[in-house]
């Protein structure tokens, strides 16, 4: 499919693709919002956390001291970033979602050393936060060819452009632990089909352990987390005109051993309505409501192996932190 927009620098070292019409961002929260809200429980999903003010959030929370996954990861990575490039031999990095700029470096870096590295595509949805990450990337790897993609990574990874001979997908920060079973299914299923022979993935999933580690990374002494949990209420007044109390909601996180995964929710003060009137749509929570905003699935390794098994995809290397909290996997296509 033709992109509905490109750009190239003059000098060749940049690209940006553009998949996703302008009102992208509006209809797919409208979307969101309608049919979580709509639903019994009530539900959000996490991407609408993210606009500057959650970025800035989400950033303080790397840094908290109970927030372990980034740093734990980062820690993996700058120990094994040689290996991963040994083992790969990769001309090109294929980033999904935004990543975080220490870890792209490590791995760039390393592939760089091995004398392999080419190029590098990043796969967004905002464009702007593409273009941003491109121009220090073209600074600091003189010699590195960037092709930013704006697409959806959940719906459009069909749509990446062949550059490379032996590629190295990257979906790291855990995010993955963001689907439910059958989402992560899917999503695997989806890359698996964008890979070529000589492709690797490289997977990033948080380890399941105690609550007592667990809860406190998602409900902060600070509150920063809370605050963070409660953007997407800001989100939703600012873009859709809703009247959301934000002091009427208090952030509660929750370990479910059940499904091994920890769930944010936002818990309502009283009984109270809220009206959303781009949506025209009237709200009634009860006193106690919890809607659910995120879910983190932890993971074990053998359920790891599975699940990429299940997908087409080989596991080649595991790593974890000195801790063991969190894994890092390799995975070749199996076929």
């Amino acid at each position: 499919m033709t992109p509905l927009g490109s750009r190239l620098d003059s000098s060749s070292r940049f690209a940006l693709d553009q998949h996703l019409p302008a009102d992208f961002a509006e209809q797919a929260l409208r979307a969101d919002v309608l049919a979580g809200l709509s639903a019994t429980p009530k539900t959000l999903p996490p991407k609408w956390f993210y606009d500057a003010r959650g970025s800035e959030l989400f950033t303080a929370i790397t840094r908290l001291p109970e927030y372990y996954p980034t740093r734990a990861e980062a820690a993996i990575l700058a120990r094994e970033a040689a290996e991963i490039a040994t083992e790969t031999s990769a001309d090109t990095v294929v980033e999904l979602g935004s990543g975080s700029s220490e870890k792209t470096h490590l791995l760039l870096d390393a592939l760089r050393d091995a004398g392999t590295l080419a190029r590098y595509v990043a796969v967004d949805v905002s464009e702007s936060a593409l273009v941003e990450a491109a121009a220090v990337l073209l600074e600091d790897y003189p010699e590195l060819v960037v092709h930013s993609v704006v697409a959806d990574f959940e719906q459009q990874l069909h749509l990446l452009p062949a550059d490379g001979q032996r590629r190295l997908f990257v979906f790291l920060g855990g995010t993955i632990g963001n689907f439910a079973p059958a989402g992560r299914r899917a999503f695997l299923a989806a890359v698996r089909a964008c890979m070529r022979a000589g492709d690797h993935l490289l997977l990033g999933t948080d380890l399941v352990k105690s609550p007592a580690v667990l809860v406190p990374a998602y409900d902060d002494a600070a509150g920063v987390t809370a605050e963070f949990n409660k953007n997407v209420l800001r989100v939703i007044n600012r873009e859709l005109k809703a009247d959301f109390d934000l002091d009427r909601f208090a952030h509660v996180a929750v370990w479910s051993g059940e499904h091994e995964w920890i769930e944010m929710r936002l818990r309502s003060l009283g009984e109270q309505q809220v009206r959303i009137p781009t949506l025209n749509l009237d709200l009634t929570f009860r006193e106690g409501e919890e809607m659910r905003t995120e879910i983190s699935a932890k993971f074990r390794r053998p359920g790891v192996t599975a699940e990429l098994d299940g997908a087409g995809l080989e596991l080649r290397r595991w790593w974890t932190d000195g801790e063991g909290r969190f894994g890092l996997s390799l995975a070749q296509s199996a076929g």
